[in-house]
């Protein structure tokens, strides 16, 4: 049943895309924002507000499923496909990625630096069509598990839609909160970095398991090299663990400096390999696709087994 609610809610994700800015990031960013604890709050008193939210709305969505379930079962399964296509929205994503793909193609560089500028919200003015490639594919990596790999785990491990409606509130309570984490930003830095860990706690499993399908879909010992030589250079570690494995997988180099808002960034080197480029681009699409090809075989081999042994 999982597979095929996983299915039925891709399928219309491809077919009618929805705006997940408009109907899942910004409610969501809005609810933060209102329970955004106050400066003269103790730290305990902003940790129980991000548990109250959280599990108020997890909770609510537990309720609701059963009430449907309890009801007929078909509306449980439109509901769990209705969540799941909220939760997965990632047709923005893709679409961006296509068309800098499709830029670099035709040689022209400034759309897709303006493309990428667009999706990231960063300026990249200067930017070579590598460092744009290089880019692309470090946050399709990164995207593809927030949006579909993350969400998918949790949907299997907990009853209902109540998992990918958890993994997305904490993760968009690790992103809003997580603003005011950096250093003198005074009371308010302990309340984004307990978001932040929250959401590291709940994404460390998904997040290995993501690397781990990159790394048995594509050059196994170069991904795991990659995994536990350099993923620690990485500013935000669960993002490195992706870009590396990735990048190993690939056989391409990630990372490394970059143009970006009007300097020069320095970053450490991710992957080996040559550089990026549209057929490097290309193949960390079909990368993708093969994992989520993977994810769907294994609930399909778990639904059997579990046919079977009843």
């Amino acid at each position: 049943m999982n597979m095929l609610t996983l299915i039925v809610a891709l399928v219309i994700e491809q077919l009618r895309p929805v705006d997940a800015g408009r109907w899942v990031r910004a409610p969501l960013s809005r609810v933060a924002d209102r329970f955004w604890p106050h400066d003269d709050e103790s730290e305990s008193s902003g940790r129980a507000r991000w548990w109250v939210v959280v599990t108020g709305l997890v909770v609510s969505t537990w309720v609701a499923w059963m009430v449907l379930a309890w009801l007929h079962p078909l509306f449980a399964f439109a509901f769990n496909v209705f969540v799941l296509y909220l939760v997965m929205a990632h047709r923005r994503e893709n679409h961006c990625f296509s068309d800098i793909v499709l830029a670099l193609s035709t040689g022209d560089t400034e759309r897709a630096r303006t493309i990428l500028g667009e999706w990231d919200g960063r300026d990249h003015a200067g930017a070579s069509a590598g460092e744009v490639a290089r880019l692309a594919i470090e946050r399709a990596l990164v995207a593809a598990h927030r949006n579909l790999f993350g969400p998918v785990f949790w949907f299997v491990i907990l009853p209902g839609p109540v998992g990918a409606v958890l993994y997305r509130v904490a993760e968009r309570f690790a992103q809003d909160w997580g603003r005011g984490a950096a250093p003198g930003e005074g009371m308010r830095a302990p309340f984004g970095r307990f978001a932040q860990r929250a959401f590291d706690a709940i994404d460390w499993v998904p997040v290995r398991l993501t690397a781990m399908a990159f790394s048995v879909i594509g050059n196994f010992e170069d991904a795991i090299y990659c995994w536990r030589a350099q993923s620690m250079l990485w500013a935000d570690k669960a993002s490195g663990i992706l870009i590396a494995s990735g990048a190993g997988a690939l056989g391409v180099r990630l990372g490394l400096p970059i143009h970006e808002s009007g300097g020069v960034v320095d970053r450490p080197e991710m992957g080996l390999g040559s550089k990026a480029d549209v057929g490097y681009m290309q193949a960390a699409a079909k990368l993708v696709w093969r994992v989520l090809v993977l994810v769907l075989l294994l609930l399909a081999l778990l639904g059997i087994a579990s046919w079977v042994g009843r």
